[in-house]
Formats: C-alpha cells, structure tokens, sequence
C-alpha cells in the first residue's frame, strides 16, 4: 500500500505531462513520439507514479492501452495541476513581462483577435501571448482546468466557475446565395461541426421554427460560408465573419423569424486571473487603444 508521501515526490512535471500524453494518444509509443523520447522512458515515468499511487492507470486493450477508472480519475487531476503549474510560471512575473494563453473560437481568432493580439503585442511586447483556436466547449473545459488564461467565445456555461469580463456586440444571421428562390427554413442548413455554438444555436432555431430541412455538416464556418456562396444552402454565421460578401454582392442575408440572433462576443477567464491576463483585458477595452473593435466591461456575468 503506497503512502500519502510517496506520491508528490514521484509527480515530477515530466511524469504528469508523461501520463497526460500517454492517457490522449492511448499508447506508450505514441506518447514517446509526442514527447521526444523513447518508449521505455514513457513506461517508467508511468510506472512511478502508479507505484506512488498504490494502483493501476492503464490497462491493455488490443495493441494499444485505456485508462483504468483510477487513470480517468487521476487524468482529471493532473489535467488541473500541469494548468495551474504553467498558470503560476506566468504569473510570478510582473503583468509586463508575464503570459497571457488566449483561447478562442474560430470565427473569433480570425475576425475579432487579430487586431486586439497586434496593438496589445505592440503596447507589451514583453508579454509572451500564445493561442488555440478550439471548439468553444473545449476552451472552456480547458479555461477550467486552468490550461488557458482568457476566452473568447460565447457565454461560458452555468456551472463551469469562469467569468465573463469584458462583452462585445455581435449578431448572427442566415445567409445564402442572392436570389435564392427557396424558402430559406426549408433549405439545406448548412451546420459547422460537433461542440460549436453556432451549430448548437442554428439547432436549437430550427426547433423553435419547428422545421425540418435538410442538413448538412461542414465542419469550419469558412466552408459552410463557401458552401453557401456556391448554392448548396443556407447558413447561420457571425455578421462580422461575412460584412465584406454581404457588401460585394456575393452573399445575402435572409430572415426567418427568430433572426438576427444577438449573440455577443464573451472574453472569459477563472475568479483570479493572473495579472498579465487583466493587462490584456484593460487593453482590449480601452478605446484609445484598439478603437471600435473595444470590448465593454458592463453587465459582467458568471458562468
């Protein structure tokens, strides 16, 4: 029976970051690979830590491996602590010279971040700035595991413990092709992928509008926008995404009841942000510095 003591000796940041790896890629040697290692060296990292632990984190299953109850269970841990480690290195430095993990849907990393990120860069240049572009409930579900410092997305869910800091406008509407002589709810809806919001959002409007219309899933907003241009369907999309086809006459934007959606933007992060996380976050809502694409800081609200 391992001792309470046994096990924060033997969880070194490289045997956690070992598990982890290991516990995603679902074998040893693909973890090796991810890592840079040999496979060996990934087993004994795994072997301490279940000697310390006293069980079990991996079983075999055909030529690769799965976790255990007890791996599951230690994954959702050491997903949190390899967080919080890395929040903590940031955070010990001055806000100027600190880290900032900026998470962000797609729509909002290529629309909406690139000139918050370039003036922020520009005014800061010693703060280390990195970014994922995921499904929004990925970046929250790393947000809370303290994997990443801010999001940008919609509104975190009830219950994940993050808080809206700063909103900005934002609309959703249908597009398609101009001239389309079909009724825009009858058409083929053209859906981003599993875990968008705005894939859950067109859902949720169709039911609401009790239809039914064909679907079809493209994965990323830019494909279905590009679907849409073409003539395959309809599309729900971030106005902001689309303003510029709108105004060139390559897309048009249709009503159905229900729509426009007002559908604002969210920068969220944990209840004690690191202070480089509310350097940038005064940044981004400071007018004089990033204009009209500021972020306001009214009606703040907890996930």
């Amino acid at each position: 029976m391992a001792s309470a003591g046994e096990l924060p000796a033997a969880a070194t940041w490289g045997r956690l970051q070992t598990f982890l790896t290991v516990y995603e890629t679902g074998s040893a040697r693909a973890a090796a690979e991810a890592l840079h290692v040999t496979p060996p060296a990934v087993s004994a990292a795994v072997a301490a830590l279940e000697s310390a632990l006293g069980t079990t984190l991996f079983d075999k299953h055909g030529r690769g491996i799965v976790p255990t109850d007890a791996g599951e269970t230690f994954a959702s841990y050491v997903r949190k602590l390899l967080g919080l480690l890395a929040e903590a290195a940031g955070a010990v430095h001055d806000a100027d010279r600190g880290r900032v993990r900026v998470g962000a849907v797609a729509t909002a990393s290529e629309y909406v971040l690139p000139l918050l990120m370039a003036s922020f860069a520009e005014e800061h240049p010693q703060v280390e700035l990195s970014l994922s572009v995921l499904p929004r409930d990925e970046l929250f579900a790393l947000a809370a595991d303290h994997a990443v410092d801010v999001v940008l997305a919609g509104r975190p869910p009830r219950g994940s413990g993050l808080v809206t800091r700063a909103r900005r406008p934002n609309r959703l509407i249908l597009v398609g092709r101009p001239g389309m002589r079909e009724d825009p709810v009858t058409a083929t809806w053209l859906l981003t992928g599993r875990g968008s919001g705005t894939r859950d959002t067109a859902l949720s409007l169709l039911t609401r509008l009790q239809a039914a219309p064909p679907l079809l899933t493209l994965g990323t907003s830019g494909a279905a926008v590009a679907a849409a241009r073409q003539g395959l369907g309809v599309t729900l999309v971030h106005e902001e995404a689309v303003r510029e086809q709108l105004e060139a006459g390559v897309l048009a934007s249709y009503a159905v009841p229900g729509t426009p959606l007002d559908r604002p933007w969210h920068l969220s992060t944990t209840p004690e942000p690191t202070a480089a996380t509310r350097l940038l976050l005064r940044h981004v809502c400071d007018p004089d510095a990033v204009g009209a694409a500021a972020f306001h800081t009214r009606a703040r609200s907890r996930g």
